[in-house]
């Protein structure tokens, strides 16, 4: 590469001063003799001075020669500041005024030529797998928005347009440091077929500054201003300059971008379009590295790799941009509406030393959903290029090699990736894990630790930890308390995501900036890595919390919050083991409890004693208290006074008394097909894990997707101990029974047509439907009933809600889950207390309370289920209403065959209903 400079021509001031000095043209001499000796002398003076200025011009012209190698300059700054001294000198008027000569651009304008031929890559394999990797990311942002050609773009409707009515004021930065390219882009400018509204033309600390002050006063444009400065302010310097802009838009310039004449109108026209007004366009970019097959990301100067990603366009590989490509980052220009620059400075970059043109795309992308593409041109007209003369821009590419910078620019993109940036790999490879886990302490680190772990080591699951950084929590110290080694926080494999809240513009004591950071980053993490739960601690800052449910509203694939109490973290280690499809429904189910009381006050305080002391995930769980007409004082006051902590509390009481029946059935109604219900009656107790055992049977056999089991209809809190239905009730061990079987673990959940009326949770649908079923089969007088079971002792039963339940499951082959621990440890027990109907006078039967009373789980039951975890819905045993193992279709085969529905079906139909209204609708086949 070589330098030429336009002729200088001559100054004629100096010279005409000395010719008139020297003809005699000066003032008269006093003394013929005397005058003549003093001409000789000054003669012969002016005589050696220009034999000096000969040998110096002779001298630095030499080292400007194009024959020079200029890549190692010798030390000219002194000749520099002679050579400035002397063009002061010559440009200065006889007459001592300050004022500098004005001279054209064809005088002071320097020039770069270009004396190399653009570097075409002879490797056909890189050749091949670059070609491979362009084309599949061409090909998949055709089909995600679509890839115009240029024809096509300048076709779209635009706001802008150079003709008129809206002709669009761009002002033009141009950054300049050494390169002798001004003069080449200040000519491309004034011959855009739109015209620029200003051009700021910058030096800071440049070495040039005289020289570029001397080319924009040479045009004498009022639309050209120079702004220098001694301080260097390095790349983010031009990008502050353009905050002050008040134009329409921006276009920022390398000092190696020479625009064709057309760039600013077509650059305009797409900039005013509906789908890139929001949006950055340039020449020139790069799409980041892709994941490698070991799961790590290479770096982005990784040689001979497909891996390391695009840079475009790119001649050595003979790739050129003929349709519009969304990159990851832009080099070397930027154009882009002037109110998104601030958008640049939302974060302190992470090294002012290089790096911004990844900062502004990635500070566009997170907080502006702003885009960076690279426009297409037409190889034909290189007025549509960005950069006419690409080659000055390649050879700027192709030298930052540095490896000092190329790892601080790969530590700085990853640092991006894994902070939120959505790059083209992450858009073109969508990842699917199962749990996101947020902290943003070290203290939540430790909280959240034994469940992260969990997710880690079971079989098919993928978690990763998110950290805040900056002081918050910094990703080394997390490593630390997770016993990681601490270069996860550094190597460029996912698993742990460090935030870096802090780095959002310094420290502030406002809540607003973390709120923005913490959203903005997991917003993008949330959209790359489609999580099905974002998992933290309940007690996270308030606005942490805003902005990760913020986060998780946005994701386009469903992704819940999960929001646990500290103490319950270790308790839901068998989060681990639902379905990924599941878990998203972590949120959508409601459940409520409903307490039947009257007159035992002492019972009533003993359950809500239990019921405050379960776990309750952090969930809303309405209670209400639902009492006859004769309550008593004291289990009023036990109401009124009891306050419950985990969601609203309702009081009902009837004016006339209606009796068990009434006060069970109308205790609670659902009001969605998510709102379950549990009905208590107050001599029941349950355990501290009772709705940790309903919330994991209803994800895993209600939620899951995959999933088909619409004859559950319920889910008991209790194992019975006897056969409660026949005449003799026998003892009946549902551990020892399934021991007997090879098929099942002997702790498994089953399936079991009895419905439990000592503690369940009902299902909305089938709720409904037993209030439709009640209605038409309720009888004073239970011998009027027209359902009688075969050898059922219920056919006999008086003023029973559960009787009514047990004909319609019975009719209808529905089930309830039941759980299965060793000695009938249960979930909820029956302390057997008079009411009712234990105790009651026309109560033949004696009950003997070891046979009803059970334990209650105290620990954590997962480790008690098979393998760990609830068994697959199709591999849960089913008992009839007699607890003999049957098929599902068997259940329905024999209420088929009773025939005693409301409506009259065929032997292989059963009624169907309107799980809206729970009314019977036809007969259909099972």
């Amino acid at each position: 590469m070589g330098i030429t400079r336009a002729h200088i021509v001559k100054n004629d001031s100096l010279e005409g001063m000395l010719g008139d000095y020297v003809g005699g043209k000066g003032r008269p001499a006093r003394g013929g003799g005397g005058a003549a000796r003093h001409s000789t002398r000054l003669v012969g003076a002016l005589t050696c001075l220009q034999l000096a200025f000969a040998i110096y011009a002779t001298f630095l012209l030499y080292y400007m020669s194009p024959a020079v190698d200029l890549r190692v300059k010798p030390d000219l700054a002194w000749a520099s500041r002679i050579a400035q001294h002397w063009k002061q000198l010559i440009a200065t008027q006889p007459g001592g005024g300050d004022s500098p000569a004005l001279l054209s651009p064809e005088e002071v304008c320097e020039h770069e030529s270009i004396d190399f031929e653009q570097k075409k890559s002879q490797d056909e394999v890189m050749i091949r797998l670059k070609r491979e990797l362009y084309d599949e990311v061409l090909a998949h942002q055709r089909r995600s928005f679509g890839a115009e050609t240029l024809p096509e773009l300048l076709r779209m409707r635009s706001r802008w347009s150079a003709s008129g009515p809206n002709v669009p004021r761009v002002t033009v930065i141009l950054n300049h440091f050494k390169r002798r390219t001004l003069c080449a882009q200040l000519e491309s400018l004034r011959r855009q077929t739109l015209p620029f509204h200003r051009a700021w033309v910058l030096s800071f600390g440049s070495p040039n500054e005289a020289s570029l002050r001397r080319i924009v006063e040479s045009y004498n444009d009022s639309r050209v201003s120079f702004v220098a400065s001694g301080y260097d302010f390095k790349y983010y310097g031009r990008f502050q300059m353009a905050l002050q802009s008040e134009s329409d838009f921006v276009y920022v310039l390398d000092d190696d971008m020479i625009p064709g004449t057309r760039m600013l109108e077509i650059l305009s026209h797409v900039g005013g379009t509906d789908k890139y007004g929001n949006a950055v366009l340039g020449s020139i970019g790069r799409i980041l590295p892709f994941r490698q097959k070991d799961f790590t990301f290479p770096s982005y100067r990784k040689f001979r790799s497909k891996e390391a990603g695009l840079y475009l366009p790119d001649p050595a590989y003979d790739i050129t941009v003929d349709r519009i490509v969304q990159v990851d980052f832009l080099s070397s220009s930027w154009f882009l509406p002037a109110e998104l620059v601030k958008t640049l400075f939302m974060e302190t970059p992470f090294t002012f030393m290089t790096g911004e043109d990844l900062h502004l795309s990635y500070q566009l992308q997170k907080y502006m959903d702003a885009g960076s593409f690279v426009l297409p041109v037409d190889p034909a007209d290189k007025e549509t290029w960005g950069d006419s003369e690409h080659r000055l821009a390649y050879v700027s590419e192709t030298t930052v090699i540095f490896k000092d910078i190329v790892q601080v620019r790969d530590e700085q993109w990853w640092r991006a990736l894994t902070s939120g940036y959505v790059t083209q790999w992450a858009a073109m490879h969508p990842q699917k894990v199962d749990a996101l886990f947020y902290a943003h302490s070290l203290g939540e680190v430790r909280a959240l630790a034994p469940l992260l772990e969990k997710f880690r080591t079971t079989a098919g699951r993928k978690a990763y930890l998110v950290v805040s950084g900056g002081g918050h929590c910094p990703c080394e110290e997390a490593a630390t308390v997770l016993k990681w080694p601490k270069v996860v926080c550094r190597e460029r494999r996912f698993k742990i995501f460090d935030l870096g809240i802090g780095a959002l513009s310094g420290p502030s004591r406002s809540e607003v900036p973390v709120l923005q950071a913490v959203y903005a980053s997991m917003r993008g993490l949330v959209r790359m890595h489609n999580p099905s739960v974002v998992v933290a601690v309940a007690d996270v800052d308030g606005k942490v919390k805003d902005a990760l449910r913020m986060a998780a509203g946005a994701a386009v694939n469903a992704t819940a919050l999960v929001l646990l109490p500290r103490s319950s973290v270790p308790k839901v280690l068998w989060m681990a083991t639902l379905k990924p499809a599941a878990l998203p429904n972590w949120n959508r189910m409601r459940v409520s409890v409903n307490i039947i009381t009257q007159n035992r006050a002492k019972s009533l305080l003993r359950l809500l004693t239990s019921l405050r002391s379960a776990y309750y995930l952090g969930d809303e769980v309405p209670i209400s208290f639902n009492m006859d007409s004769r309550v008593d004082a004291a289990t009023l006051k036990v109401v009124s006074s009891f306050e419950w902590p985990h969601g609203p509390k309702t009081l009902r009481r009837r004016i006339i008394q209606g009796g068990l029946i009434r006060a069970v059935s109308e205790s609670w109604y659902p009001s969605s097909d998510d709102d379950y219900g549990l009905l208590l009656e107050d001599d029941i107790e349950v355990s501290p894990f009772f709705y940790l055992w309903v919330k994991y049977a209803l994800l895993a056999y209600r939620y899951d997707p995959a999933v088909s089991l619409p004859e559950l209809s319920s889910i008991s809190l209790y194992t019975p101990r006897l056969v409660e239905v026949t005449k003799e009730r026998p003892k009946w061990n549902a551990t020892a029974f399934f021991s007997r079987s090879k098929a099942h673990h002997p702790n498994t959940p089953y399936l079991h047509q009895l419905p439990c009326s000592w503690g369940a949770v009902f299902f909305p649908k089938h709720w409904r439907e037993f209030y439709a079923y009640m209605a038409a089969r309720f009888t004073e007088d239970a011998k009027q009933n027209p359902v009688q079971i075969p050898r059922s002792r219920t056919n006999g039963w008086q003023a029973s809600w559960k009787k009514f339940l047990i004909d319609m499951m019975y009719l209808r082959g529905y089930v309830s889950l039941y759980p299965n621990f060793p000695n009938q440890t249960s979930f909820s027990t029956n302390h057997m207390e008079p009411g009712a109907h234990i105790s009651a006078k026309d109560n033949v039967l004696k009950h003997d309370k070891n046979d009803f009373e059970v334990p209650l789980v105290a620990d954590d039951f997962a480790p008690l289920l098979p393998m760990g975890k609830m068994p697959p819905a199709s591999k849960l045993p089913v008992l009839n209403l007699f607890n003999q193992a049957v098929s599902m279709k068997g259940l329905k085969a024999a209420g088929a065959k009773l025939g005693q529905d409301v409506l009259t079906c065929g032997a292989k139909e059963l009624v169907a209903v309107d799980h809206i209204t729970g009314l019977p609708t036809n007969c259909t086949l099972f």
